[in-house]
């Protein structure tokens, strides 16, 4: 029984959660509220109070739920692959993919990391990352390992990283109409392989 109420509780959340995406892409973060993401998932003000503190208690639920989804993302299709420069290439394309199929998701992650503040008004973009971001910490390993294996040449991971997140995240601003995400990530990858081969 406690388990089902557990299950129960576990996917209001995410309903809520999943509301709270939609209003802050469709009104930003300044503008959203917990009447508004009670309206978008169909419940009451009330139900979201008893499951969340307030709207930064949401927020900070909000942008945990965004980094493990685009995290299992990229990390299950890298995973698939063997040779290190198949996983780098893999996890540009699948990167770039993400940033496609979950523009939504995208959206309101960036809402929140540029808006949110801390109890003493710090933007969270500004704050020091206690714990590495696991999508760079994938991406670093596979850049690390290829080169002990002799498949990369001899580079410095962390700016290649940088330099691969950069124009990955770049691409959400400036797709419009004028490249496909398929020419991006070709290009893309045969620029990194020039680079770390």
């Amino acid at each position: 029984m406690e388990d089902r109420q557990s299950f129960i509780a576990e996917a209001r959340r995410e309903q809520i959660i999943k509301a709270a995406i939609e209003v802050l892409k469709e009104v930003g973060y300044v503008s959203t509220s917990l009447a508004k993401i009670a309206k978008q998932a169909n419940i009451s003000t009330g139900l979201i109070s008893y499951h969340f503190s307030g709207k930064e208690d949401l927020m900070n639920h909000t942008l945990e739920y965004l980094i493990e989804k685009e995290w299992t993302f990229i990390q299950k299709r890298v995973g698939q692959r063997q040779l290190f420069i198949e996983k780098l290439s893999a996890f540009i394309e699948v990167s770039l993919a993400y940033q496609v199929m979950y523009r939504t998701n995208n959206i309101a992650l960036i809402e929140i990391i540029f808006n949110a503040r801390t109890p003493d008004h710090t933007p969270y973009y500004l704050l020091k990352d206690d714990g590495e971001d696991p999508k760079t910490a994938l991406l670093e390993d596979i850049l690390r390992q290829g080169q002990q294996a002799k498949e990369f040449c001899a580079f410095n991971p962390q700016m290649i990283s940088t330099l691969i997140q950069g124009a990955i995240s770049e691409s959400m601003l400036n797709f419009q109409n004028e490249i496909s995400i398929e020419e991006y990530s070709e290009e893309l990858t045969k620029s990194i392989l020039k680079i770390v081969k």
